[in-house]
């Protein structure tokens, strides 16, 4: 292997390289008052560092200024077994060496050629060159346009970090230089997030769900609708604890009963043994309403609890008896819809209202058309089972996110460097900034419609007219939906910037490039565990910063110093100066809980972790039990202080794609609906082996690829019919575009349905032309960007429907993995 990665590197010998680098010695155990035990020495002549990313803590082993071990935190639960991309992502073929600019714009100013975005041609300039144009051509658009014309897009999953929070530090910049266009919300609750606030006056997708040490203990029945926790919980927007899967141990231990409800036979529905039940995706809505017809019917619903604790189900009722309309939505109306049987639908009704049911949903099922509804509806079936507050009762929306439900510490919250004003402690990962903002997931409709009306949460805006965006931390031409209307409204950009450490689609259609270091090339200081706080860690710089790559901090400092503003966005501070400040702050809260934290120094320095003490109270959390113990003192943010199964304020905006109570509304496209063009519905699920878009190009790929492609999962029958076989190469396709992957079937999947997970990187054919094929098996490519309705305009990254063939004739080779033209100088 050569010494330049990148150059000689082949898949077999990184491949190799990783697998031999696991290898490491044993952890050795002391106790320190809060400093957690750390690692003995490695072996001679090398050392080991404990860092963390969105995978975990770990201790990364450093010999002659080379990371070539990695192997977990000794407190860690559950590693996840993608650590070996972790420790590739570094040396990479993928890696961004060196500032580039492509060619076109380089040689003819902003706005030269559009079309050739992602066709690569890069030049490689100096750091000082590449600062320059940065910084100059932000005046230009700023003094021309007016700070309206820049989108900060930073969306993303970045990296963990006090610091090097890239969205916050972009927002930052902009700011301090007067201001820019921002984006509310996010791709993974979009919906959600908006509804909730009406039903239970909070966004409720990200707040802590009852512990789980109080399911394994009260729960009879859980429900893992749409939810996938075995999965997902090996992530976290921190650095996870992992600590849901003790958990979710305890559940299993316990013998608690577990039904299953996903189209998919999940690694969830496995490891619990659990009962599968594989409605059509899309139908969530119609199944719940024919559960919660029948506990209506059947008198099985808790009428004291709806009457002392919610609003508007006397509403609600004429709709659900079909009063209103016509159309009682009984078990036989939902079975004709979601292809669940009546009966089956009729006896989970009685299971749910029989036993201590606890409805753990994900958010997929509001991920997609009228996606509003679907958590609605959780919540108003949640309600009529009475058993919201109670122990292992009620529902939860984070126990398959970020390991929610761990019980939480007692120590301080870590602060962390802020965009512009200062946002609520805890929540500046949600801080939007900006001068003006637009819903996330809206970008496409804004490039496409300056100065165009749209609607949104009860208020009509304008978009604005944006012609530079800068992106950091992010992969908008992975996590945005269909791809080949993106790349023409992109052309409307006259500068597009990105900042990355990898060469991935997005960095491919920039024209300014700069290259970033790696979470482990760079000091940070980070919590471990979203939900659990049990920790803080010391995120030290393992080796220096690989090729040309700086930190973010210090590419936003350079490009603020040029435009005069170089004071206002560090406050006097280098990286160490923020992190200790960081620190202290907490250590000032620690001491108002009678604790003490150790002298910074100490701490960082120690190669461990700060514990913090976890107590009987958060292990017996419950969800909206001061709530239920007393409604009046502890009434939720809505109008009425109830959950508010009908919505006056929602009722006022009059859309007609959101109505005032939950109700089932068609979809766009969906399987099995009226007006559905095509036979097959795209499960675009989370991936097993990487986050999003994160660590595809690393040698994870190799343990799921199909002939170098995405995989896709088809049920047998369906493959049969045309005439495809296991492993072979397919074409699937639809009116906004199509896309290459690999076979593999499996009867873990319902008929009708395939499943390519989301995150794969878009490898045009022909890049730069819209409808193109996409050679390894970017999903977004096929599914639709449309919003999921005038109130949330969240993303629909689940609405989508295609047809499969078999790809005949040599496949084209896949390219989006090695460095685009003139991005290895």
């Amino acid at each position: 292997m050569s010494n330049e990665f990148g150059k000689s590197d082949t898949n077999i010998s990184r491949r190799r390289f990783i697998q031999g680098a696991l290898a490491a010695g044993t952890l050795g155990s002391t106790g320190a008052t809060l400093l957690a035990s750390g690692a003995r020495s490695a072996t001679a002549g090398s050392r080991e560092v404990l860092t963390g990313s969105h995978w975990g803590a770990f201790y990364m082993r450093v010999d002659d200024g080379r990371v070539t071990g990695v192997r977990p935190w000794e407190k860690d639960p559950k590693p996840s077994h993608q650590l070996p991309g972790v420790l590739d992502s570094m040396y990479s073929p993928t890696r961004i060496r060196h500032p580039m600019v492509r060619r076109a714009w380089l040689e003819r100013g902003p706005g030269a050629d559009p079309e050739g975005r992602g066709k690569g041609d890069f030049v490689r300039v100096s750091w000082e060159k590449a600062l320059d144009l940065v910084a100059a051509e932000l005046m230009r658009v700023r003094k021309k346009h007016g700070p309206t014309s820049i989108f900060g897009g930073s969306y993303g999953w970045k990296s963990p970090g006090k610091l090097h929070n890239c969205q916050t530090l972009l927002a930052r910049a902009l700011t301090v230089n007067g201001g820019f266009v921002s984006r509310s919300g996010d791709y993974s609750t979009g919906a959600a997030q908006v509804i909730l606030p009406y039903v239970v006056g909070s966004i409720d997708v990200y707040e802590q769900p009852t512990a789980w040490p109080v399911l394994a203990e009260h729960t009879e029945l859980m429900v893992f609708w749409a939810a996938d926790p075995m999965v997902t919980n090996q992530i976290g927007w921190q650095v996870p604890d992992h600590g849901a899967y003790p958990g979710m141990e305890a559940l299993k231990s316990k013998g608690v009963k577990v039904i299953c409800i996903d189209p998919v036979r999940t690694d969830t529905r496995r490891y619990f043994d659990a009962e599968w039940l594989a409605p059509r995706p899309h139908t969530d809505v119609a199944m719940m309403l024919g559960i919660a017809h029948t506990l209506y019917t059947e008198k099985l619903h808790d009428a004291k609890f709806l009457a002392r604790y919610t609003t508007g189900f006397d509403r609600f009722v004429p709709y659900l008896t079909g009063e209103s309309d016509g159309v009682a939505k009984n078990a036989e109306w939902a079975a004709g819809i979601c292809e669940i049987p009546a009966d089956t639908i009729r006896d989970l009704a009685r299971r749910f209202a029989s036993k201590r049911t606890m409805l753990a949903a994900g958010w997929s099922i509001q991920r997609q058309h009228h996606g509003e509804q679907s958590h609605w509806m959780l919540v108003t079936l949640a309600s009529m089972l009475g058993q919201i507050g109670l122990p292992g009762g009620g529902y939860g929306f984070t126990y398959h996110y970020a390991n929610g439900g761990s019980p939480t510490a007692t120590g301080p919250v870590l602060p962390g460097i802020v965009g512009g004003a200062k946002p609520p402690p805890g929540s500046e990962w949600l801080e939007a900034g900006g001068t003006e903002t637009i819903p996330v997931s809206r970008i496409v409709e804004m490039l496409e419609n300056p100065g165009k009306p749209y609607d949104f949460n009860g208020k009509r805006s304008k978009y604005p007219d944006i012609r530079l965006a800068y992106w950091v931390g992010g992969n908008p031409f992975m996590h945005h939906q269909d791809r080949n209307r993106m790349i023409k409204a992109w052309r409307k950009l006259d500068t597009f910037i990105v900042q990355d450490f990898q060469w991935t689609a997005t960095a491919r259609h920039a024209d300014i490039v700069l290259p970033c270091t790696t979470t482990y090339e760079r000091n940070d200081i980070e919590g471990i565990g979203d939900y659990s706080m049990s920790h803080i860690l010391a995120m030290r710089k393992v080796v220096d910063p690989l090729f040309e790559a700086r930190d973010d901090y210090d590419i936003f400092a350079a490009i603020c110093e040029r435009m005069g503003t170089g004071k206002a966005f560090t406050e006097g501070r280098d990286d160490m100066a923020w992190i200790r400040t960081f620190y202290e702050a907490a250590r000032v809260q620690a001491r108002g809980k009678r604790m003490e934290m150790p002298v910074f120094d100490v701490f960082w320095n120690s190669n461990k972790p700060l514990a913090f003490p976890i107590g009987e109270e958060a292990k017996g959390y419950i969800r909206h039990k001061e709530f239920r113990d007393d409604p009046l003192l502890n009434a939720l943010g809505t109008p009425s202080g109830r959950i508010e199964i009908y919505s006056s304020n929602i009722a006022r905006m009059k859309y007609d794609d959101c109505p005032p109570h939950p109700t089932w509304m068609e979809p766009l496209e969906r399987l099995g609906g009226p007006t559905t063009r095509y036979p097959l519905h795209i499960d675009s699920s989370h991936p097993g082996s990487r986050l999003h878009s994160q660590l595809c190009g690393t040698v994870l790929r190799g343990s799921y690829a199909i002939k170098g492609r995405e995989p896709c999962l088809m049920h047998p029958e369906d493959a049969k019919i045309r005439g495809i076989a296991d492993g072979d190469i397919v074409r699937v396709f639809n009116d906004r575009g199509q896309m290459l992957v690999g076979v593999r079937l499996t009867d873990d999947i319902r008929r009708g349905v395939i499943r390519v997970c989301e995150g794969g990187w878009y490898d045009p054919a022909e890049p730069g032309k819209p409808g193109t094929l996409c050679r390894y098996g970017d999903v977004n490519n096929l599914t639709t960007g449309i919003g999921t309705s005038k109130l949330a305009q969240g993303n629909c990254g689940h609405t989508a429907m295609a047809d499969v063939e078999k790809y005949r004739g040599p496949a084209p080779a896949v390219e989006v993995f090695k460095a685009p033209r003139g991005g290895d100088a």
